[in-house]
């Protein structure tokens, strides 16, 4: 099996879709077009041409490029309804393949009741959307504190490894208020100097890998349901 290739494709204002590209298949995935033309000009000048769409949840900024690709799109069959033509509904243990790559479907809500993440074991990959960030979780708009946290020990279980894509640049307001909630944490500490370095030059801080999220994400490390909750009310309103 050949190499997966992925691509970060910045859209709208802090927005990370994916192309992912497998050279043994010739297959393109575009993963969370919220806006269609980056992805295609990234595409276009590789000489790749996207073949699917997989979609995290149906918030638009992750759907509304969907209708630009003569592609078959796969996404939560829980919101189908939202995103509009799902050609390949899917929820928790199904499988879905780019090439002889295989991802392992999780079902992860809260941020939105249908929201999936897809994991590539083999591959140390995995695409979590707007429920796992860099340092931070995803809103609560849906679903409770109870499923994120239990999505939060889904993710905890994977191997420290495992490289995690996301769906927005938020890692460093996330870092502030991880610095908040955990003064003494010097692993914070440490990251912000590198994300501070890495946005005063205009580049990216994603992706992050689990072994990271353990050491820093104050919602990963939160030890109940209700520890989480109160970490993501403070953080809604969180001003630093």
């Amino acid at each position: 099996m050949g190499k997966l290739d992925i691509v970060q494709v910045p859209v709208l204002s802090d927005n990370y879709a994916w192309l992912l590209h497998d050279a043994d298949s010739g297959e393109t995935v575009a993963v969370d077009p919220g806006d269609a033309p980056p992805l295609l000009a990234v595409a276009e000048a590789r000489g790749w041409q996207v073949t699917a769409v997989w979609n995290t949840h149906w918030h638009p900024d992750h759907v509304a490029g969907n209708r630009a690709f003569e592609a078959p799109v796969t996404a939560p069959g829980e919101e189908a309804a939202k995103i509009g033509r799902v050609d390949h509904p899917v929820t928790d243990g199904d499988t879905v393949a780019i090439g002889a790559h295989r991802a392992h479907v999780m079902r992860v809500p809260g941020h939105t009741q249908g929201h999936v993440a897809y994991h590539f074991a083999d591959d140390s990959v995995i695409f979590t959307g707007d429920t796992l960030f860099a340092m931070g979780c995803g809103r609560l708009f849906e679903g409770t504190a109870v499923d994120m946290f239990a999505n939060m020990e889904r993710y905890r279980a994977l191997p420290d490894n495992t490289i995690v894509y996301c769906g927005h640049e938020y890692t460093q307001s996330n870092g502030r208020f991880a610095r908040s909630v955990e003064p003494g944490n010097q692993a914070i500490a440490e990251r912000m100097v590198e994300v501070d370095r890495l946005r005063a030059a205009g580049e990216p801080t994603v992706p992050t890998t689990i072994g990271q999220e353990r050491a820093t994400n104050p919602f990963m490390r939160a030890t109940s349901a209700e520890h989480l909750g109160e970490r993501r009310v403070a953080k809604d309103n969180f001003t630093g």
